[in-house]
């Protein structure tokens, strides 16, 4: 609906703040829906999960599945109109990346694929505008001996909470300039051009879209006060401990379904004889029904 996230539009704000509120989970227990099979929801378990993410833009599924299928996350996107993979370099052929430790070769440089921690962010604030990722699926297959956890935290809460704030954080945060990715020019990783855009956009639709990374290397953020205090409350927002910033840990068979809600990892120690694998399935889509 046109107005929510227009700063000019105060009463159409409110409304859907107080709306946002009420229907706001209150713990994370309340985002998990507990399924049969992903691939082949009952259309309980589909509204269930459909009214989950319409309230915080997630959902998390608890299956019996423990098998090694990418086709988990894939034919699970797909009862949600999830079709255009972004099928990013480090992507199996079918466009599903397998997230685990990698001994070698290229994906060891990409802390995805380590043991550390990983900061704040939503998945391709480096692609370009026409290939920004609105939502994601990541399915464990299974989880590590100790951490790999994640937080995570609808973006439209984070919007609220700095509007909230100070309706000025939004202006700055939804400069076309306000966030900036340099070039990226080696022989191991090839070119990717600069991508500057917006924390904060609407799609055409007047869904909210969010950009981030709480990383310091590898990103420039405009200079002027107002995006510098912009982003200091941002981070504030992200270290409080609020409800609403959900711990979730993903057990074999469960999986996140989101619109790129923000999210971390922390660190964490596998085991040798079973370690974490999770599929990541990343769409240019947006999440229906």
């Amino acid at each position: 609906m046109p107005g929510l996230f227009d700063l000019n539009d105060t009463e159409a704000y409110l409304r859907w703040r107080e709306a946002k509120l009420a229907c706001a989970p209150a713990s994370p227990q309340e985002l998990i829906v507990d399924v049969r099979d992903p691939r082949a929801l009952s259309p309980a378990e589909h509204t269930a999960l459909a009214d989950c993410i319409r309230h915080c833009n997630m959902a998390i599924y608890a299956s019996p599945l423990l098998e090694a299928d990418s086709d988990i996350p894939r034919l699970l996107g797909r009862q949600f109109g999830l079709k255009q993979l972004d099928a990013n370099w480090l992507a199996g052929e079918d466009g599903i990346s397998e997230i685990q430790i990698a001994a070698n070769g290229t994906r060891q440089s990409y802390i995805p694929y380590t043991d550390k921690p990983i900061k704040w962010h939503t998945d391709g604030y480096y692609n370009p505008p026409g290939r920004q990722i609105r939502a994601m699926i990541l399915h464990c297959v299974r989880s590590a001996a100790k951490g790999g956890d994640n937080r995570l935290m609808d973006h439209e809460m984070a919007y609220l909470r700095l509007r909230d704030d100070n309706p000025e954080h939004i202006r700055a945060l939804m400069q076309p300039d306000a966030m900036t990715i340099p070039l990226r020019d080696d022989e191991r990783d090839g070119i990717r051009e600069a991508q500057s855009g917006p924390v904060f956009s609407l799609d055409t639709a007047g869904n909210l879209h969010m950009r981030y990374t709480a990383r310091t290397r590898s990103i420039e953020w405009k200079n002027d006060g107002a995006t510098r205090d912009a982003v200091a409350a941002l981070e504030h927002v992200l270290a409080a401990e609020t409800p609403d910033v959900f711990a979730a840990h993903l057990a074999p068979g469960m999986g996140l379904l989101c619109n790129n809600v923000l999210h971390d990892r922390s660190a964490f120690t596998d085991d040798a004889a079973s370690p974490r694998l999770l599929y990541r399935a990343r769409y240019l889509d947006r999440i229906a029904g």
